[in-house]
This record gives structure tokens, C-alpha cells and sequence, in this order.
């Protein structure tokens, strides 16, 4: 870990950003550009919600990363050690009062069943590729210290505990390795690349260790036949997410040219896009997130953990940063991991 790697607090950054971006987002989902710019005002000076409150990707983002701070305050991160404690903050954030952010169906019906003794597979709704398990993967990429295999194999798992198609667990794969090559500085310019070829390396890389027999709900003849569908997904949208930044267009709907977000890759690309379109300028990414045709808080929030691995804490302004809904945890987890 380089110094400006430490001194940026990249960890923190990322976080923040993430709850930020969901925070702007959150008002304008379900809105078309037309109305969000009419209500609003022009994108670029859109300002943070008073109160700046989140949605559940924030919730469920801080589910995951209190799973793997228990997980890892035991030892070594293993598939046993980590499922127990997201099972348990699953449940709870499935139970809490709180859980009245327009949070999506598949978790719901999936942590409705993980209270369950069942084994956590049977739980899993193998046909949903939601954007709801990638945009909460982010501490997986923050976490220092793990492995290739543990980072890809953690992904994979707090996706498929709720979303178990293929291309939900590659997409939180790819998210979180974006996550994790942006803390470690890697160039935005080249990150497109780097994410292309982790996906050809892993296209038909099953994690038994860490997902079990998930494999067998689905109607394909072989593991790596299942995970295969997953990144071949990814890595068509990996294409059009590359195809719009040849000819850039900030000022149009980001959706139009790599997906409304509602699916797991297209969330991914579009959150992509949205930082990418803005490397140098964290809040403009938010900001473009955010006026957008689709699932505006889940794209927001990912384009703002991009933008904060990168940048690090201080992209955010003081006055937003400091009234994020959940700011306290969010900064503890942050500086746990900055360390």
C-alpha cells in the first residue's frame, strides 16, 4: 500500500461517497430525466437532500460490512466464518423498523427465508440478477488483507445469500475488484481494461469453497457452465460501457448507453460510466448518476464508491459529508479499513 494510498483515505472516501450518491439518487428513481430536471433544476448543481437520507443499498452496505468485520475479528476469512455473521445482519436489517427504504423484492423474499434453519442455498433466489447484491459489495473490495480467492469468493457469497443468478454473483465480483484496484491506484483510464480481463480469467471459475452446491437449483449441465453465463453477461456490457466512452456524452441520461440499473451488470456499467465520464470531479459523477432514467440511487451509490476509492475522503464537501444519514458508522468502518 503506497502512502497516498493510506493518506487518502480511500476506504473512508469510498463509503461516504457511496451513501452520498445514494442519498442524491435516492429522490429521483422512478423519475424521468425530463421531471428531475424540471424539479430540480439543472444536474449540475443538484444539491444533497435535507435530511440526506439513504435507501437500503446504504443499509444493506453496512450489513456487509459489519458481517465482515465479525467474520474477521475471528480469524482468517473463511466461507463458514462469513456466512453466519450476513446471515444474522441480513435478518436484522430484514426485521428492523428501518427497513422502509424501497428495498427490493428479492431480498425480502430471500432474508424472509434466511430466518430460517434452511441451508442458506435454498434460500437464494437463483433467478434474480438484481442490482441489490452488487451494490452493497463495496467493503468487500475496502477490506485490506485478503486474498484473490477470498475477495472474489466473499463477493460471491454476499450476493448469492439473497441474489444467486450468475451474473449477480460476477457482477459483485467485478464491482468489488473495481473497488479494490481503485484503492490500490490503478488509472480510471485503465480500468475497463483490468475489468475485462479479470472477467476472461474467471469466466469459467466456479467457487466451490465458497457458494456450495448453488449451482445444482439452476438448469445448467456443469458448474462452470452456470458461472460462465454470468461473465459472458458482464463482459458484453463491459463492451458497451466501452463503446460509450470512445464518443463521451456527459450531458445525456447515462442509462441510454449502458442500462437503467436495474439489473446486477447494468448497475455495474452505468455506475461506471457515471465516474469514468468524471474521474478528476467526484461530485459531478454523483450528480450524473443521479439525474438518470433508471434505478438512480443504486447507480448514484456505486458511481460514488468508485469516485471515493479514488479520490478518497476528501472528495466529498464537509457540509454533505457531515450530515449523511449513518455517518458515524460509516466513518468508523472507513477508518478501520484505511488503517
Amino acid at each position: 500500500m503506497t502512502t497516498s494510498t493510506t493518506v487518502r483515505k480511500r476506504a473512508t472516501g469510498s463509503l461516504l461517497g457511496l451513501a452520498l450518491g445514494d442519498a442524491l439518487g435516492f429522490p429521483t428513481e422512478f423519475i424521468g430525466v425530463p421531471k428531475i430536471l424540471d424539479w430540480y433544476g439543472p444536474w449540475r448543481a443538484m444539491e444533497l437532500p435535507e435530511p440526506a437520507r439513504v435507501s437500503d443499498d446504504t443499509q444493506m452496505t453496512l450489513a456487509v460490512g459489519r458481517g465482515l468485520r465479525a467474520a474477521m475479528d475471528r480469524g482468517l476469512l473463511t466461507p463458514q466464518g462469513l456466512e453466519e455473521p450476513l446471515r444474522k445482519e441480513f435478518v436484522d436489517w430484514y426485521r428492523s423498523p428501518e427497513n422502509n427504504r424501497a428495498p427490493g423484492r428479492t431480498c425480502l423474499e430471500a432474508c424472509g427465508l434466511l430466518q430460517s434453519s434452511l441451508p442458506w442455498q435454498d434460500a437464494s433466489q437463483i433467478g434474480s440478477k438484481g442490482c441489490g447484491a452488487n451494490m452493497r459489495v463495496a467493503p468487500v473490495g475496502l477490506v485490506p488483507g485478503l486474498s484473490e480467492e477470498q475477495r472474489a469468493g466473499a463477493a460471491q457469497l454476499q450476493s448469492a445469500l439473497t441474489h444467486g443468478h450468475p451474473t449477480a454473483l460476477a457482477a459483485s465480483d467485478l464491482t468489488a475488484h473495481a473497488v479494490r484496484l481503485l484503492t490500490q491506484g490503478a488509472e480510471p483510464a485503465a480500468l475497463v481494461g483490468l475489468l475485462r480481463a479479470y472477467a476472461v480469467d474467471n469466466r469459467s471459475r466456479y467457487h466451490h469453497r465458497w457458494l456450495g452446491d448453488l449451482w445444482t437449483r439452476s438448469q445448467d449441465p456443469t458448474p462452470e457452465h452456470f458461472i460462465a453465463r454470468g461473465w459472458d453477461e458482464c463482459l458484453g456490457v463491459l463492451e458497451r460501457l466501452q463503446e460509450a466512452l470512445r464518443d463521451p456524452a456527459p450531458e445525456a441520461d447515462p442509462c441510454l448507453a449502458t442500462g437503467a440499473g436495474w439489473i446486477a451488470e447494468e448497475a455495474m456499467a452505468t455506475g461506471l460510466l457515471c465516474f469514468l465520464l468524471f474521474p478528476d470531479e467526484p461530485v459531478t459523477a454523483l450528480r450524473r448518476a443521479a439525474c438518470s432514467s433508471g434505478d438512480s440511487d443504486s447507480i448514484a451509490c456505486l458511481a460514488g464508491a468508485f469516485a471515493g476509492a479514488h479520490a478518497g475522503a476528501d472528495a466529498w464537501p464537509t457540509a454533505w459529508a457531515d450530515r449523511i444519514e449513518y455517518q458515524g458508522e460509516l466513518v468508523t468502518l472507513g477508518a478501520l479499513w484505511d488503517q
